[in-house]
């Protein structure tokens, strides 16, 4: 038989960080419009970008994690955008 040899692309990574700080999840909510929060339904705050394409879920207890991105790098530079707004 022959050796295949699969094709691997990468399509999604999630990656953690976190800040050594809680996050007051209402104040983000009233300084950004394209984000989503809805304690009732979800305890973290849902903070899309679009360049780098990506969502990072933000908790209050500074632990957040990011999406959607196509590469370590990707995700990388997607919550140090999300940390420097």
């Amino acid at each position: 038989m022959a050796e295949t040899i699969p094709k691997i692309k990468i399509e999604n990574v999630v990656a953690s960080a976190t800040v050594n700080q809680r996050i007051d999840l209402i104040e983000i909510t009233k300084k950004f419009t394209h984000v989503v929060y809805n304690p009732k339904q979800f305890p973290g705050l849902v903070f899309r970008i679009k360049d780098p394409k990506t969502a990072i879920l933000i908790f209050s207890s500074g632990k957040m994690v990011c999406t959607g991105g196509k590469s370590e790098k990707m995700a990388k530079i997607a919550v140090n955008s999300v940390v420097s707004s």
